[in-house]
């Protein structure tokens, strides 16, 4: 059995796949197993697979059914003890999984590594070197668009970017799997938030670097997509992995918080469409309290609820900074 598998979600991404296959296809650890999951390409997909790429078992589904289904079959096809998830609009360096594999075996109590992501057309500058969420509601990519040299350190970060990040199995047999309700977006600060309320821990591993063009799907930073369901997914995850006693405690934060991203994004003429998520998300979130979804408070957990509450706190600051 293979000790490590990489995991591919891949949506009308012809243009990508060569790339980024190519790049999984000559690493420096020889034994890994891909798995591409296709949410109902049209573009000549899986024909280009079928022809070129013989090797790499295939997942193809009649339709797009999202982000979190798709790697989540990805995952139950895997039997290895570590999964990674790379998206298909990436080129990863000739040691990625190597280095990824040695970061989570050398940290137990990591439940995922990120990958340092690298901007595909200028590679001296940051993607993302781990996720962050802080109590204002807000998520964000650390050092994205930063010289990609002052981020070279390993760091405990938030939650991993499913985007290029590896994933103790085990872990996900304790807190389950990506909630497919999220569809997409914030579906990885979400797993990893429920990771921390265990008491597991995010790290950043800076020697695994991969280049990442982005919006390789969605099409653009800002669209109506991409805005309704990262509003309507942020209040759902609030609400599944907060306790009420947590919720009541940020409010006086999380008000303000939502208040300046409507203005924002009302700025940019997609604030109908923001306003619109979060009433979903309202909606989906008393729909998670009657499916059980909620993550249940457990007085164990409190220390891992303070500190997450604290981390909640100071990343208002790193936000800042960053």
């Amino acid at each position: 059995m293979d000790e490590v598998s990489v995991v591919v979600p891949n949506y009308n991404g012809k243009q990508y796949l060569q790339t980024c296959l190519d790049s999984l296809l000559n690493q420096t650890y020889e034994k890994l197993s891909i798995i591409l999951v296709d949410n109902g390409s049209s573009d000549g997909s899986l024909e280009l697979l079928q022809k070129e790429y013989p090797q790499v078992k295939v997942i193809a589904f009649s339709e797009n059914t999202g982000f979190c289904h798709a790697v989540n079959e990805g995952i139950k096809a895997t039997k290895s003890p570590y999964v990674i998830l790379l998206n298909n609009d990436t080129e990863a360096a000739p040691d990625f999984a190597e280095q990824l594999l040695d970061g989570i075996r050398r940290r137990k109590k990591a439940f995922s590594c990120a990958a340092k992501m690298i901007q595909f057309q200028n590679r001296t500058l940051l993607d993302d070197a781990g996720n962050f969420y802080n109590a204002l509601g807000w998520a964000f990519a650390r050092g994205k668009g930063k010289d990609a040299s002052l981020y070279n350190r390993e760091e405990k970060i938030f939650a991993a970017c499913a985007g290029a990040a590896i994933y103790r199995r085990e872990v996900f047999e304790q807190i389950g799997l990506f909630d497919e309700e999220h569809f997409a977006y914030l579906e990885d600060i979400d797993i990893g938030y429920r990771a921390k309320v265990q008491g597991y821990q995010n790290w950043y591993i800076p020697k695994a670097e991969v280049y990442h063009i982005g919006s390789g799907t969605s099409g653009s930073r800002y669209n109506l997509f991409k805005i309704r369901y990262s509003s309507r997914n942020n209040i759902y995850m609030l609400y599944k992995n907060m306790p009420l006693l947590q919720i009541i405690i940020n409010l006086p934060l999380l008000i303000p918080g939502f208040l300046i991203k409507t203005i924002f994004f009302a700025g940019k003429g997609f604030g109908r469409e923001y306003i619109a998520g979060i009433k979903n998300g309202f909606a989906l979130s008393r729909k998670a309290k009657k499916n059980g979804k909620k993550v249940p408070y457990r007085r164990k957990n409190l220390p891992c609820y303070v500190l997450i509450q604290w981390e909640l706190l100071v990343n208002i600051v790193r936000r800042i900074v960053n």
